[in-house]
């Protein structure tokens, strides 16, 4: 998750979502993650208070900023670089596991932050564009709840 001062997704030269100040979210699905990881993470996502307030301390959510959502599917986060120098991405989640989990994580964040959510197209050749603010990066495993 990244905070940004914007963000868009196109595709085949079409913008298929674009926010201003809010988040890119690039989530990977795995195999292993259920509706229940899809709900901790979009509470996590829709409540993380890191933007500034008035005394320049990461204390505001994206609610207090009036923030938006841009939500990308990204299965390269899966990739094992052990061996060789060939990517392997076989943790990543097949498409007819993955499409309905990430249409659900759409849903949730919408219900959750009572916003439309933007988006890209699930295994597309995206381009994504996106100002960073600070840069602030911000990454959650739904697998290692414990830490975050």
């Amino acid at each position: 998750m990244q905070r940004v001062s914007q963000a868009s997704c196109t595709v085949n030269g079409e913008i298929t979502g674009k926010i201003n100040t809010g988040f890119l979210v690039l989530l990977g699905i795995e195999e292993a993650d259920t509706l229940e990881d899809l709900t901790w993470l979009a509470q996590k996502i829709v409540n993380m208070r890191i933007f500034y307030d008035e005394s320049g301390l990461m204390n505001k959510s994206l609610a207090d900023v009036d923030g938006r959502i841009l939500l990308i599917s990204q299965f390269t986060l899966f990739a094992q670089t052990k061996k060789g120098n060939r990517p392997s991405f076989i943790k990543a989640a097949k498409p007819a596991q993955a499409i309905p989990l990430y249409e659900k994580m759409i849903a949730e964040l919408a219900q959750l932050s009572n916003t439309k959510i933007e988006t890209g197209i699930f295994g597309a050749d995206m381009k994504i564009e996106l100002l960073n603010d600070g840069p602030v990066t911000i990454m959650m495993d739904t697998k290692d709840k414990d830490r975050h």
